[in-house]
């Protein structure tokens, strides 16, 4: 069921370079939120901008959802500047969680940049599962790494200010080869440079791998039809990161 929720802010902090963590109560969405799905929400009370803006949901604590978020835009900067007993008008949950099905017993969570968003609901997820768990996070720099309630985890930057100097997914690639992981299954979150490395290092390991990605999404229902993914196999050429999404094994889709 999709909810709609006029939520007051609880909280708006400044946690790296650029990037928030903002709290509001949402007692509904936060207790039938899962992991993976995410919220659109209207980032003014005015007319601009017009379209809602989708959010991973980082967390839950109770009533409350944590939204992770960098300032790229109009939207996000009006986000930034929300105080405390603001209200934001937030709808969800929307999309399709990430799976829990089969047989893996490691759990490596690999994100690249603000990829990292679901990953602290995700953690929590997977630990009440009794998965092993590997967390592989890069970014620019040590700056905009955000590694709460994350664990084991390790560090990759492009700059080699903090842990390796390179990718993500090289650093995933190195982790494999000096140490043999118990049944893993990757799951995946970032732009989609990342994401297609990551899909086509995980299909030619044999590594089962889901992705989260991003997307326009407008209307983050289906309706507006704004953020198709190319499907690889069926009769449907695209399918909607929204509603069919925003996780998606990495065997069903192209991406380019």
């Amino acid at each position: 069921m999709i909810l709609q929720h006029v939520a007051p802010v609880v909280s708006n902090t400044l946690i790296a370079e650029g990037i928030f963590l903002l709290t509001v109560e949402a007692k509904d969405i936060a207790r039938s939120v899962r992991p993976g799905q995410f919220v659109n929400v209207r980032s003014t009370d005015g007319s601009l901008p017009f379209l809602r803006r989708p959010f991973s949901v980082s967390n839950t604590r109770g009533d409350l959802i944590d939204l992770m978020f960098n300032v790229v835009g109009q939207g996000t900067r009006m986000m930034a500047s929300r105080r405390i007993g603001d209200t934001l008008d937030v709808l969800g949950p929307l999309g399709k969680p990430f799976g829990f099905a089969g047989n893996f017993k490691t759990a490596i969570m690999v994100g690249g940049g603000l990829g990292v968003a679901p990953f602290p609901i995700l953690t929590r997820q997977l630990e009440e599962e009794k998965k092993s768990l590997l967390t592989l996070l890069g970014a620019r720099s040590a700056k905009h790494i955000v590694a709460k309630d994350l664990q084991n985890t390790q560090i990759a930057t492009d700059d080699g200010s903090a842990g390796f100097h390179g990718t993500v997914v090289a650093l995933l690639e190195s982790s494999l080869q000096s140490k043999a992981l118990a049944d893993p299954k990757i799951f995946g979150c970032g732009p989609t440079p990342m994401l297609k490395a990551l899909s086509e290092f995980a299909q030619r390991s044999g590594i089962e791998c889901e992705l989260s990605l991003e997307g326009d999404m407008a209307c983050g229902v289906g309706l507006c039809q704004g953020c198709p993914v190319e499907t690889s196999h069926g009769s449907r050429k695209y399918a909607l990161v929204c509603v069919e999404g925003p996780t998606f094994n990495c065997h069903d889709i192209i991406l380019r």
